[in-house]
């Protein structure tokens, strides 16, 4: 799960990681009272979205008067801002945050995440930090500087010096990003985080650190420990077919096919969704049921596959093992027949009550396929999915 800028920020003063000040605002008016109360004479109004390359997509607007802060808060609320990470259809700016300028004399890449190689966490940073990071990534590798903490030592002071040392720090400023790369480690341990991202980690002119942006993201398996953050999750910046099927413990991820697919299980559901790709087809989802998938079950996951208006055919790939085929037959049953499915529905199941479920598909009346296996299941799906564009 993601937090906005302004509530990463937030967490961060927290552990005592120095941000500028700034305030969030939903609205023209509150963002001219919020640079009025922080003072100064340059702020920033930055776009609420999650998704990063925002500066390079115009949502990171500079003001210095007042009338600029408004008319900045102004052109961005209420628009939908798309950046390399957003897809075609950006996502929607529903507040900004106002912060004070910052005199920026250098620009520093550091971050925190799981080396899931190494089976450790990795303190990442780079001396080119800023908007072109992804082009460093790319290009220049050699840039970038890993840290791999070992997980019973945890982050040691000699590691965050080597680093600084790295990054071209020196005198103070060693000792001030010691502190900042400490404390993220231990927020990134105590609110279970995914990923952390200081993205530029700034030296000011006055030779000070400064995290000018901030990006947190929580392990969503991790937030019944974390309720206080879980308070925060903004479901706009959200797929909404994705938050639909979480309401109903459903594993959904929408993709840009017209075969849908329902699995139990996440690993079937992957090699469902290559054997189709394999035949010719394109997924229109990743959908795993679950391993204690029933009738009820089964039932939401149709509706929300056949909310998608691209999808012109589905593939159920179940394998009973915890659950009885013939109960996921008759969430099948009951789903065609509630819905009126109109498109073409492909069925493989296998293992406990496999057979009593394919005579009872088949005695169902409905135009159903029935599949011998999962190659025989893809081939029919693609084949069906083709006849439905022509």
């Amino acid at each position: 799960m993601n937090l906005h800028e302004y509530q990463a920020k937030e967490v961060f003063r927290k552990y005592g990681v120095p941000v500028p000040e700034g305030r969030v605002a939903r609205s023209a008016d509150e963002a001219v009272a919020a640079a009025e109360a922080i003072g100064g004479a340059v702020w920033v109004v930055k776009a609420q979205v999650h998704a990063g390359g925002r500066g390079k997509a115009g949502g990171v607007k500079l003001a210095r008067d007042l009338a600029a802060v408004r008319s900045a808060t102004a052109g961005l609320l209420g628009q939908r801002l798309v950046t390399k990470q957003t897809g075609d259809d950006g996502l929607p700016i529903n507040a900004v945050y106002v912060e004070s300028g910052s005199d920026i004399a250098r620009e520093i890449y550091l971050s925190l995440t799981l080396n899931r190689e190494k089976g450790r966490i990795a303190l990442i940073g780079s001396a080119a930090g800023g908007m072109d990071i992804e082009e460093v990534a790319e290009h220049t590798p050699e840039k970038i500087v890993t840290v791999n903490v070992h997980p019973a030592a945890g982050l040691q002071p000699y590691q965050c010096r080597e680093m600084a040392f790295a990054l071209g720090f020196s005198g103070a400023q060693i000792g001030e990003f010691q502190q900042i790369a400490m404390a993220l480690y231990q927020l990134y341990l105590e609110r279970d985080a995914a990923l952390l991202e200081v993205n530029p980690l700034i030296v000011t002119k006055a030779g000070k650190l400064v995290a000018l942006d901030a990006k947190i993201n929580i392990d969503p398996n991790a937030l019944f420990r974390q309720k206080d953050l879980a308070a925060l999750r903004d479901v706009t910046q959200e797929d909404a077919m994705e938050v639909r099927a979480s309401e109903h413990d459903l594993n959904y991820v929408s993709l840009d096919g017209d075969i849908a697919c329902m699995v139990n299980g996440a690993g079937l559901a992957m090699a469902t969704m290559d054997l189709i790709k394999l035949h010719g087809g394109n997924p229109a989802n990743f959908l795993d049921v679950g391993g204690g998938a029933t009738a009820e079950r089964v039932t939401e996951a149709f509706q929300l596959i056949l909310s998608n208006a691209n999808v012109r055919a589905i593939l159920v790939n179940i394998f009973g093992g915890i659950v009885r085929c013939d109960l996921i037959a008759e969430g099948i049953i009951i789903a065609a027949k509630k819905l009126g499915v109109k498109v073409p529905v492909v069925v493989r199941l296998q293992g406990t009550n496999a057979e009593k479920a394919r005579e009872m598909l088949a005695g169902s009346g409905l135009a159903l396929a029935p599949a011998a296996d999962l190659t025989d299941a893809a081939k029919k799906v693609v084949a069906l999915a083709s006849k439905g564009k022509s």
